[in-house]
């Protein structure tokens, strides 16, 4: 019989797991674009570590292997902001995407006060935009991210994230 793949709370122990799982899911990101210089394949290990202390960050495990992660911080607007969402490749399509958001989302507006989310994703990542607008997000606008990729722009209102659980 299989494992089920368990979300949990991230601890600093998974730190070193969350960031190789960052550099793996984020190449087919990167070659999307051609840009291997994305922010998340240029993020060092000391600010993942920073990120999991002081973030709402979750894991998704299979038996000790963390298999997807999500982060998200509440910002000086009212918003949660939600970034790095990432499953293994193998384990794409298959729910874990959308548990984890379900779970960041939940511990945003339970303990950390969230008024809405708010994400982006990359104008090509067609994926991605199909989760997020099945959860109930929606296009408000469009932005150039840091490393120069154009960015879609979503949100929700933080009340919804309880109907799409």
């Amino acid at each position: 019989m299989g494992m089920s793949v368990t979300i949990s709370a991230a601890t600093g122990q998974d730190a070193e797991q969350i960031f190789r799982l960052q550099y793996l899911c984020f190449q087919s990101e990167a070659a999307l674009y051609a840009n291997y210089r994305i922010d998340p394949l240029v993020q060092t290990l000391d600010s993942v570590r920073e990120e999991v202390a002081a973030d709402c960050v979750f894991v998704a495990r299979l038996g000790d292997e963390v298999v997807g992660s999500v982060r998200g911080r509440v910002t000086d607007d009212g918003a949660a902001s939600i970034g790095k969402l990432c499953v293994h490749p193998r384990l794409q399509g298959h729910g874990i995407g959308a548990r984890l958001l379900r779970a960041a989302e939940s511990a945003l507006v339970e303990e950390r006060g969230a008024k809405r989310f708010r994400l982006h994703t990359g104008h090509r990542s067609e994926g991605n935009l199909r989760l997020y607008r099945r959860v109930g997000y929606q296009t408000v606008g469009t932005a150039e991210g840091t490393d120069g990729v154009p960015m879609i722009i979503l949100e929700k209102p933080a009340e919804t994230y309880a109907t799409t659980a």
